[in-house]
């Protein structure tokens, strides 16, 4: 709302967090979804720029990644910086998972580049990282001329966070560097956990989560059952709960040339064919929840 105005279109790498669309909507602005090709959610940069407008204002980024797991390399955060500059675009950046990336997997904020720091607003938050996704308490750090639009549009709709999150907060910012570790390991065990019982119930799982607490898999090839269909049946069989990925899929709805072509994707296949074959595992669990989970789901193989 700070930074969007009626008519202004706002670029987001899709698949992503269903949230985006209607903040967005909100806001006025329209969303414009350029579709990340799987299975290792690669950007075509030049479907990208051709995706810019005169009407663009603003890109999202979130990385490490919600419902990929996926961590943008420093070429992919470089080139979208240039594009950024080029096009003069906002960046907000999606940064809540900045401390969960696994083995060579580093996060790199968007605003550390050249020219992002004055065009970038950084939103990041406790919930993932200290596990108080309860709490609803997170920040945004942006330019001098937009700091205080946020502010003054936080302070008219939620007024503030409570005050003793706020004091837990500063204790939990605190932590050592050993916590970030432990947190780091202890969710890469569970990474590891879940794509072995993947794996051992049929799933091919080709792409191992850089970072986030998801894995989003395509379906056993097996499986003639949708998203849809196989979370259902795995609920009512076996009593595990996953979440089907169409919702994380999205269509444009401006109709030029350019944008009808993102229907297909770089091997000719009809993206609405894959966008109902994948589920997203979440295995920010405990290990005996996981454990019950593999037990249940390898005795009802669907």
């Amino acid at each position: 709302m700070a930074v969007v105005d009626v008519g202004d279109e706002v670029l987001l790498l899709d698949p992503c967090y269903e949230t985006y669309e209607a903040c967005i909507a909100l806001a006025g602005g329209c969303p414009v979804y350029v579709r990340m090709k799987p299975p290792y959610w690669t950007i075509d940069m030049n479907m990208l720029e051709a995706s810019i407008s005169s009407r663009s204002k603003a890109i999202v980024v979130n990385s490490p990644h919600n419902p990929t797991g996926k961590v943008f390399s420093m070429q992919e955060l470089t080139d979208i910086a240039e594009l950024c500059v080029k096009y003069d675009l906002l960046a907000i950046t999606d940064e809540v998972y900045e401390h969960i990336t696994y083995g060579n997997a580093k996060h790199i904020s968007l605003a550390s580049l050249p020219g992002m720091v004055d065009r970038t607003v950084i939103t990041s938050s406790l919930s993932k990282t200290f596990s108080v996704t309860g709490w609803r308490l997170g920040w945004a750090i942006a330019p001098p001329e937009i700091a205080p639009a946020v502010s003054n549009i936080h302070v008219k709709i939620s007024d503030s966070a409570p005050a003793p999150f706020q004091e837990a907060a500063v204790i939990a910012l605190r932590s050592s560097n050993d916590y970030f570790v432990s947190l780091r390991k202890e969710y890469e065990e569970r990474r590891d956990f879940v794509l072995h019982m993947l794996r051992a119930v049929g799933f091919e799982a080709y792409f191992k989560p850089e970072g986030s607490m998801f894995v989003f898999v395509e379906l056993p090839v097996s499986s003639t059952k949708d998203d849809v269909e196989y979370a259902t049946e795995l609920i009512e069989k076996a009593g595990v709960a996953i979440v089907p990925g169409h919702g994380f899929f999205h269509n444009n709805k401006r109709e030029s040339e350019n944008f009808n072509r993102f229907c297909i994707d770089g091997m000719g296949k009809d993206t609405h064919e894959y966008t109902r074959r994948y589920v997203r595992i979440a295995f920010c669990k405990s290990k005996s929840t996981l454990f019950s989970a593999a037990r249940a789901w390898q005795s009802y193989p669907l």
